[in-house]
């Protein structure tokens, strides 16, 4: 089990970058995968980005690919979600967690020790 506090969320404008950052509590961050997931306003939560325990292999939903890269630094015990181009539709909600299900899961409950979230607004 591990603690994750998510960080680097804001306001910013379309076409915009963010970098959101997902801190890890523990000693065995390293040898899990680890995930990153959105939820928008009433809507459910979504999977966004997967990254393998030891980086360098990673998967992304559909509407994010080519935008979006996860990335991990496992000597400093965080993952990251590099936003770049941003659309009004990715507000939402970010959170991290932790893989405990089959790689390649995009289900939420193939994942576990969630975050508290990091606020991301895309403004038209």
């Amino acid at each position: 089990q591990v603690q994750l506090v998510e960080s680097g969320g804001g306001l910013v404008q379309a076409g915009g970058s963010l970098r959101l950052s997902c801190a890890a509590s523990g000693r065995t961050f390293s040898s899990y995968h680890m995930g990153w997931f959105r939820r928008a306003p009433g809507a459910e939560r979504e999977f966004v980005a997967a990254i393998y325990f030891s980086g360098g292999i990673t998967y992304y939903a559909d509407s994010v690919k080519g935008r979006f890269t996860i990335s991990r630094d496992n000597a400093k015990n965080t993952v990251y979600l590099q936003m770049d181009s941003l659309k009004p539709e990715d507000s939402a909600v970010y959170y991290c967690a932790r893989l405990r299900g089959i790689w390649g899961s995009r289900s939420s409950s193939a994942f576990d020790d969630w975050g508290q979230g990091t606020r991301v607004t895309v403004s038209s």
